[in-house]
C-alpha cells in the first residue's frame, strides 16, 4: 500500500463506456480512490452501492468518486446499469493502476492461495498528494469512513 504523503501515481484507462481517463484530468479536486476485486460479487457490489448512496454527499464536497478493477470494460458497463452506479468505474486487465498502487497481492482463500486485488481506498488531495490510504477496507464501512474524514469527524 502506498504511503500517505506520497504523490498519488498517474494512469490513464478506459471507463465503462470506453472512454480514456486519466488521473491528471482531476487535478484541482479530491479523489476517492478505490480498489476491488470484482464486479457482481457481493462485497464489491455491497461496497459500490453504498459509494453510490452517498454519491450526493461526496459531489457535494466536490470530490471525484473512482472505482477501479480488472474487470473489462462491457463488466463494468453491465454492473454500472445494474446497480445505478453514478460515479467513474475504470477497467484496469493490464493491472497498471493496480500495481502502482500496490493493491495486487498474494490472497489466501480457503487455503488455496493466488494473486488478486486487496480491497485498498486512497483518498487524493487537489495537489495530487495521497492524504488518506486504508487496506482491507470493509465494504459496507469504506464511504461513511470517507465521509467522516473529509468533515473532519
Amino acid at each position: 500500500m502506498l504511503q500517505i504523503g506520497t504523490k498519488a501515481p498517474n494512469f490513464t484507462l478506459l471507463d465503462k463506456d470506453g472512454n480514456t481517463v486519466t488521473l491528471s484530468d482531476f487535478a484541482g479536486k479530491k479523489v476517492v480512490l478505490y480498489f476491488y476485486p470484482r464486479d457482481n460479487t457481493p462485497g464489491c457490489t455491497r461496497q459500490a452501492c453504498a459509494f453510490a448512496t452517498s454519491y450526493p454527499d461526496f459531489t457535494a464536497q466536490d470530490v471525484v468518486v473512482i472505482g477501479i478493477s480488472k474487470d473489462s470494460v462491457a463488466s463494468h458497463l453491465k454492473f454500472a446499469q445494474k446497480y445505478d452506479l453514478p460515479f467513474v468505474l475504470l477497467s484496469d486487465p493490464e493491472l497498471q493502476a493496480i500495481q502502482a498502487y500496490d493493491v495486487w497481492k498474494e490472497k489466501k482463500l480457503y487455503g488455496k492461495v493466488s494473486m488478486g486485488v486487496v480491497r485498498t481506498t486512497y483518498l487524493i488531495d487537489e495537489q495530487g498528494c495521497i492524504v488518506w490510504a486504508k487496506e482491507k477496507v470493509k465494504p459496507d464501512e469504506n464511504a461513511a469512513e470517507l465521509l467522516a474524514f473529509l468533515k473532519g469527524e
